[in-house]
Order: C-alpha cells, then sequence, then structure tokens
C-alpha cells in the first residue's frame, strides 16, 4: 500500500517497533471463538473493531463526566464541553486543518456528504449544471447528488475507470467544463482498494474554480490524510471505520465556505436568537450542528485519534502495504479467482470472486470457521456493473490483522471450492 501523499503529520512517526500481536491484545473482541474457531476479522472496511482505550473512554465519560454540553454553567457541563471540544482540536490537527472551527461533527460520512450536497449545492447548483462522481463511488456519494440534481435540474455526470479500477484522468480532465459546479469523489475505494491521486484531482478541478469533496471513509484508517497539502475542499469521514464509535463522523470544509453557506438543519445550539419573526444563526461550526450530539461518541473518537496518532499512521501503512502484498499473492494464486481490483496505488481492501461459488455461500463457509469477510455489492451497485458481476467477496484489512488471518481466508476458499466442485 502507497500513499499518494507526501506529507508526514507531525506527531505521527511511529513512536516504537510495529508490534502487531501486542495491538491485538489491545481489541478485546478479537480473543473471541466464533463457531468454536478464533475469530478471523476481515471486514473492516465496514465497521473496525474497538481498542480497548476507547471502549474505557466511553465508559468513563458517561460514568464520570456526562452532561449536556455548550449551554451549561455547572462543572459537568463545562467538563463535558471541555472534552467535546478538545476532540475537535485532536481532530484539526488529525487531517491538518487550518483551523478548528473548520471541523463538523455529523453521524457519519453519509451525513457529510448529505450535508454539503443540501447546503452548498442548493445554493450553488443550478438546473442545467453538472456533478461530476466516480464509477466506483459508494452509494452514499451518488444517492445525495442523484437527490440534487433531481431537485435542481442539474446533470450527474460520471468519471470512468480501467480495468484494474484505476480512474482515467484524461476522461476526467475532459469532463470538466464551464457547467461543472461540484467533483466529489472517492479517496480510497471501498471495494477496490484504490487510492485516488486526490492532489491532482483538486488541481485540474480548482482550475476550472470547481470545489470538490473528497469521500475520506476508507482512507483516513489507513493513510495520513493532510487537507490542506490535498487542498481539498471538504473532506467526509466515519468514525467507525477509524476504530471509533459508531454514530459519530466529520466533515471538514474550508473556513470561507462553510462561513457562506446555510444550515443543514434547524434546532438547539445553531442559532444565536429566535423570535417568531427571524432566527439569527450561530457562527461555524455551530451553525452546522443542531440538537444535542453524540458527544460521548465524539469524545471517544478523539481517543481513536490518539491511539492511532501513538501507532504512527506511517507505520501502519507500512505494515498494512507488506500484509496487502502478501494476501493479493496468496488469493491470486488460487485457481478460479478473479481479483477486481488490481490498481497499483491501492489499500488493504481485496475484492474477488471465485468460479462457481456464489459470494455469499462463499462467506457463509469462511464464517463457518470463524472468518469473517464481506459478500455483495457493498453499497457499489453501478461498480460492480462495471465489472459486470453482481456480487464480489472482500477481504478487507487492518493493522491487528496478521499473515496467519490471510493464511486461514484462502485455506477457507479452497474448502469452498471442494465443496462445490
Amino acid at each position: 500500500m502507497r500513499s499518494n501523499q507526501d506529507r508526514t503529520a507531525e506527531g505521527r512517526s511511529p513512536s516504537r517497533p510495529f508490534d502487531v500481536q501486542k495491538i491485538r491484545g489491545d481489541f478485546p473482541i478479537l480473543k473471541q471463538r466464533v463457531h468454536g474457531k478464533p475469530l478471523v476479522y476481515l471486514d473492516n472496511a465496514a465497521s473496525a473493531q474497538k481498542p480497548q482505550v476507547v471502549i474505557d473512554t466511553l465508559s468513563r465519560f458517561y460514568s464520570t463526566s456526562y452532561a449536556n454540553i455548550h449551554r451549561g454553567i455547572h462543572w459537568l457541563s463545562e467538563r463535558a464541553t471541555e472534552a467535546y471540544e478538545s476532540a475537535r482540536v485532536r481532530i484539526q490537527r488529525f487531517l491538518g486543518a487550518a483551523e478548528a472551527s473548520e471541523i463538523l461533527f455529523v453521524r457519519g460520512a453519509t451525513e457529510a456528504i448529505n450535508l454539503v450536497a443540501h447546503s452548498y449545492g442548493r445554493t450553488h447548483v443550478q438546473a442545467g449544471d453538472e456533478i461530476l462522481i466516480s464509477t466506483m463511488e459508494h452509494h452514499s456519494n451518488i444517492v445525495p447528488w442523484q437527490i440534487l440534481c433531481e431537485a435542481t435540474g442539474a446533470v450527474l455526470r460520471v468519471i470512468p475507470i480501467s480495468e484494474e479500477g484505476e480512474l482515467l484522468l484524461n476522461e476526467y480532465e475532459q469532463l470538466l467544463t464551464p457547467k461543472t459546479k461540484v467533483v466529489a469523489i472517492v479517496h480510497v475505494s471501498n471495494v477496490l482498494g484504490t487510492i485516488n491521486p486526490i492532489r491532482r484531482i483538486v488541481e485540474l478541478a480548482h482550475r476550472h474554480h470547481v470545489p470538490v469533496l473528497v469521500d475520506g471513509a476508507q482512507a483516513v484508517p489507513h493513510l495520513a490524510v493532510d487537507v490542506q497539502a490535498l487542498d481539498c475542499d471538504f473532506y467526509a469521514f466515519s468514525g467507525h471505520k477509524l476504530f471509533g464509535p459508531t454514530g459519530v463522523g466529520v466533515l471538514y470544509g474550508k473556513a470561507a465556505l462553510l462561513e457562506a453557506m446555510p444550515p443543514y438543519q434547524g434546532g438547539g445550539h445553531m442559532i444565536q436568537s429566535v423570535t417568531f419573526e427571524k432566527t439569527t444563526y450561530n457562527n461555524v461550526p455551530d451553525r452546522f450542528e443542531a440538537g444535542t450530539p453524540n458527544i460521548a461518541g465524539v469524545v471517544a473518537l478523539g481517543a481513536a485519534i490518539d491511539y492511532l496518532s501513538d501507532i504512527g499512521l506511517e507505520a501502519i501503512t507500512a505494515y498494512e502495504g507488506e500484509l496487502l502484498s502478501y494476501a493479493m499473492d496468496r488469493i491470486s494464486k488460487i485457481a478460479g479467482v478473479r481479483l477486481i481490483g488490481t490498481a497499483k496505488d491501492k489499500a488493504g481492501v481485496i475484492s474477488f470472486v471465485v468460479d462457481g461459488v456464489h459470494p455469499h455461500d462463499l462467506g457463509t463457509i469462511l464464517d463457518n470457521d470463524g472468518i469473517a469477510i464481506r459478500a455483495g455489492h457493498h453499497c457499489a451497485q453501478p461498480l460492480m456493473s462495471r465489472f459486470g458481476v453482481p456480487a464480489t467477496a472482500r477481504a478487507s484489512l487492518a493493522f491487528y490483522n496478521t499473515q496467519e488471518d490471510i493464511d486461514a481466508l484462502a485455506a477457507g476458499i479452497h474448502k469452498s471450492i471442494e465443496f462445490f466442485r
């Protein structure tokens, strides 16, 4: 696995040698057995497991520090507010954002993309305008833009990809016209593992004064991300894929864009004053965080980011790169297996089909041996159509996986082939 970013964030260099067995000890769920077999968890692109420090942070916050935030004057409210806003600052540093106010808390990458489509999109996109996405997008980066197009009369245009699963940059450049108002692109494909050249994509879009939203849900657990170096206008990710809780995510937006955008939702905290005649909205980021948020989830996401930063994203990227190479080699050598997605720049996602074995049947057989993979269209049905398959099996890696996990997967694939022969 190779990152297309050359920045190393301060504090992310590994503080000690990479010890996968010690790391596995930080994840209590990995100690259990499934159907009497040791758990082999290879479904990290769907959702990652949680280290004990994240679990403890959630429990401790609810046990000792919980209260509603921002408006309370009592000690618990002030303590909870400090923990919540401290997490915002840590995420700002994690992404390399210029200001903490550029970090918005949402429920996940899906809500983040919907926020931009609704708030920025409905303000700037009109009938006849065009929105560019790619063939490899998750449904969460397709459907919100379709809804916007239906509401405004805009047109959705799609950047094609190669047989290897790489974005065709020449075609992308040709699709950029004066009609283009937004580019929305995935950083790392959840099906193919392709790492898109985001800096180049942004540079080309900005030549046409077009803002770029990046879906980073699959990137932030595996790559060091610097939004200023990428120069993207929006960047979205989900906490649960970053070893944090479900129900919390992040939208980064450049300050000037956020300040010009109308609220996405109305309610408490996003206001400065309300009368029956007029409402005055709060400043950024409060304007976009209506109602009581997932306070404990945000605090625990901060703990997850501290945990990753302590290990070091560069160490994680290097280890997962070695593991991916081993896995691709093992699986590609199995007779009857076809890999879907063989980009040169690729993260730890391996999609494949097996001759004569439906992905759901393969997933069931593997589950009986304690091996968790994903089988289906992975919320990317247009991408499945591009490769002429209804579904794939997908094994997705994290830094707590091992070569022994890959060996178990390979053995399970062989077993499935023999079963259906």
